[in-house]
């Protein structure tokens, strides 16, 4: 009786669980936990995938995406990857039809029952990209039998659907890998900065690997459990006779050679993507309005074509990252002869500057100009790091098509993302060339000649302009051409007044600047602000014939995920707001200020050849450096400065030909060097003969009826074109004279007045 009530109690029991079992296998299977794809909805399954960025030659220079994944095809795919993938995640993948069964006996004996941790998971490869595609909603110890059943069934739906090979490539292209990374291809770019068909044996072995724990075996984060981890995927690779002993074992010695890249916060184009990715959003947003089915800039896989030109990208960040670097040392022992951080904290911080926890030394990750580090500093200190760092930005465009070639907005967009393309500062000395295009437009020329003395102007405030050199002459007049190539203050205020505030704000506000509507003589001298992105396009129309483009364009065309284009940048409008004559006029003379004047540094020092035009600016108290230079293929703008215009130099290095010329210096340096850069971008202005003879006559004249008389018999304060300021006063002709010259000069002669 005893054991037939056993009997009876086993058996009820068991058909009490059955009958659970089913019910619950019931309850998942329609949906109780939750709907179930069906095998439709499976076939439907595409990856999200993230939208690539290219610059002008291919070459991939960011990303966007809510999933960082580039998806790849299975003829892209190393069978040494899949071969990794099979021997470490599961070994019988080509046996089952998703499910492992054997899998979950090893689990429940081994792992469950003897506590062997290292025995392995039961899930298969199929059940993997179940999880990664439709995740777990809830992780309870309850929900964990519901998620697993779940994920068995759909698994084996897909396993009718899919081939599996399609199922291999799917899993690859969704699997996570850490840093928000999904998908091989977007891990080897990250890890290896290679495409997944480039990798090597080791090189998936890690990938695979990371599969695990992708923090713990991350080979950037933890490259000693990375090694340990890749070994291990060797070894089972050997195992399943993937690798011969000899190969697994020679491979077990290299190390893990990481080149690590993240475009999305390392890249030296991130602050051009991020540019990018607001004007494809407006695109794409269009186009959407349009078509039934809508993009995603985030999801699709789009290909964004743009402008950069990445060789001259690379050239110009490591030419401002030298100078920074330079110039760097040189301004902190200014700030500490100066004691500049006391006084700083002083007036902008008292409420912290005693404060323990500003105080308090901790390890913070800091960018230097020897790039990313780790430091013993305080909050305070760190402020003050970023205070008094100079940053520099620069522009690069074409002016027949106003593309963009090179565009860095700092320092470092991960630490420093504000743009400082796009931010506007006081424009000095970089505004006087569309001063004396106003003054040209107007009837003037290159030999008018300008006062060259100081004075107060009582209706504006007193207000007392000054040449950069504190020089000044009443009796003497500076020519037009003189006074824009060495960028001479008092004849450029001579020249405003002269010309009239209508027509210079006039121009100014023509080529897109924004000039003021009541007068203003202090704009002459750059007073207004600007931002880079303004001044360089306004500079276009110098190196263009006077044609000024709406905006600048950088993106040539769209794509979607199977490269069917979506968009195409047409020819961008340029409208006419200088005459040819003027520009050509304007450029000659900013020709000469390379060649004789403010930017002579081109020729001596970096030893340029090319026929370039350029023009210096610095502003008051030397708070922002800029240096714009053109020919007809392209325009660079170059600007320096720390973050707040208090903070600068004083004195000299902080002036444009010191802080933001060698910017421009060494890339147009490189340029010249290579031929395929040279003939693309150096070619000649090939000026009008008449536009050269224009500017024939003298750098410097005496004025008044003495002055006249001397000119009428050809005894003129004689100055060559390539004279300076300093010999302007060197007036007594050496050659012999006739007695009528020798008669009138000493009839004439007067002491010269000391410069006030």
């Amino acid at each position: 009786m005893q054991i037939k009530r056993i009997i009876k109690i086993s058996l009820t029991t068991i058909i009490v669980a059955f009958i659970l079992m089913a019910a619950f296998f019931t309850s998942v299977f329609i949906g109780v936990f939750g709907p179930l794809p069906n095998k439709t909805e499976l076939g439907k399954i595409t990856n999200e995938e993230a939208s690539l960025v290219l610059s002008s030659d291919g070459t991939l220079i960011g990303k966007y995406f809510a999933e960082n994944r580039t998806n790849i095809k299975w003829d892209d795919l190393p069978v040494h990857l899949v071969n990794a993938l099979i021997a470490t995640e599961d070994k019988r993948f080509f046996e089952h039809n998703g499910i492992d069964s054997r899998s979950y006996f090893r689990v429940f004996f081994r792992t469950i029952l003897m506590g062997d941790r290292s025995s392995g998971g039961g899930s298969t490869i199929t059940q993997q990209l179940v999880k990664n595609l439709y995740g777990r909603k809830y992780h309870s110890i309850l929900s964990m039998p519901v998620s697993k059943l779940k994920e068995a069934i759909i698994a084996s739906r897909m396993e009718d659907v899919f081939s599996k090979n399609d199922i291999i490539l799917l899993y690859l292209n969704s699997v996570p890998f850490g840093e928000e990374v999904y998908g091989v291809e977007a891990a080897a770019k990250r890890y290896f900065d290679k495409s997944a068909r480039e990798l090597n044996v080791q090189e998936s072995a890690t990938l695979v690997g990371m599969l695990k724990a992708n923090s713990y075996y991350n080979p950037r984060l933890n490259p000693g459990h990375a090694l340990k981890r890749r070994n291990q995927v060797l070894e089972l690779m050997k195992q399943q006779a993937y690798l011969s002993e000899q190969q697994s074992d020679s491979l077990k010695n290299t190390k893990v050679a990481v080149k690590y890249t993240n475009y999305k916060l390392d890249s030296q184009t991130a602050y051009f993507v991020y540019q990018v990715k607001k004007r494809a959003t407006n695109i794409i947003d269009k186009i959407n309005k349009t078509d039934d089915n809508p993009y995603n800039i985030d999801k699709d896989g789009l290909r964004i074509y743009t402008t950069l030109d990445i060789d001259l990208q690379t050239i110009a960040n490591a030419s401002a990252n030298k100078q920074i670097k330079k110039m760097q040392a040189l301004l902190d022992k200014q700030l500490k002869y100066r004691n500049f951080k006391s006084r700083w904290l002083k007036n902008d911080h008292k409420n912290i500057a005693n404060d323990d926890k500003w105080k308090e030394v901790d390890k913070r990750e800091v960018f230097t100009t020897e790039g990313m580090e780790t430091l013993e500093i305080s909050k305070i200190d760190s402020l003050w790091h970023y205070y008094k760092m100079l940053n520099a930005s620069v522009l690069a465009i074409n002016p027949k098509n106003a593309s963009v070639l090179v565009w860095r907005g700092g320092n470092n967009f991960r630490y420093l993302p504000y743009d400082l393309v796009m931010a506007k500062r006081q424009m000095a000395s970089t505004i006087k060339p569309f001063i004396y295009a106003a003054a040209l437009e107007n009837g003037s020329t290159p030999c008018d000649y300008l006062d060259n003395y100081q004075k107060e102007y009582e209706g504006y405030e007193d207000w007392k302009p000054e040449n950069y050199d504190h020089s000044s002459d009443e009796d003497i007049q500076v020519a037009m051409w003189y006074a824009l190539s060495h960028s001479m203050n008092l004849p450029t205020v001579d020249m405003y007044f002269n010309t009239g505030h209508k027509n210079v704000a006039d121009l100014c506000r023509r080529v897109g600047l924004d000039a003021p509507f009541e007068e203003t003589p202090a704009m002459a001298l750059g007073t207004i602000d600007a931002s880079l992105y303004e001044i360089v396009k306004a500079y276009s129309t110098f190196a263009n014939d006077g044609y000024l483009p709406n905006d600048l364009v950088m993106i040539e065309k769209i794509t979607d995920a199977d490269h069917n284009i979506i968009y195409s940048n047409k020819d961008v409008l340029m409208e006419k707001v200088i005459s040819p004559e003027v520009c050509e006029q304007i450029t000659n003379m900013l020709t000469m200020a390379i060649n004789q004047g403010t930017g002579t540094k081109i020729r001596n020092t970096y030893r340029i050849n090319a026929n370039l035009a350029g023009k210096t600016g610095t502003a008051q108290n030397y708070s922002d450096a800029w240096f714009l230079s053109y020919t007809p293929d392209i325009v660079i703008g170059t600007w320096v400065g720390a973050s707040s215009p208090k903070l600068h130099f004083s004195g000299g290095l902080g002036s444009g030909s010191s802080l933001a010329l060698p910017i421009s210096g060494n890339l147009i340096s490189e340029i010249e060097k290579k031929s395929d850069l040279r003939n693309k971008y150096l070619s000649d202005f090939n000026l009008p003969l008449e536009i050269k003879e224009a500017t024939d006559c003298d750098a410097y004249r005496e004025k008044g009826f003495f002055g006249a008389m001397k000119r009428l018999f050809n005894e003129t304060t004689k100055m060559s074109n390539d004279s300076t300021y300093k010999n302007k006063q060197e007036k007594v002709d050496t050659e012999k004279k006739s007695g009528l010259k020798k008669f009138f000069n000493n009839l004439f002669k007067r002491k010269d007045k000391k410069n006030k």
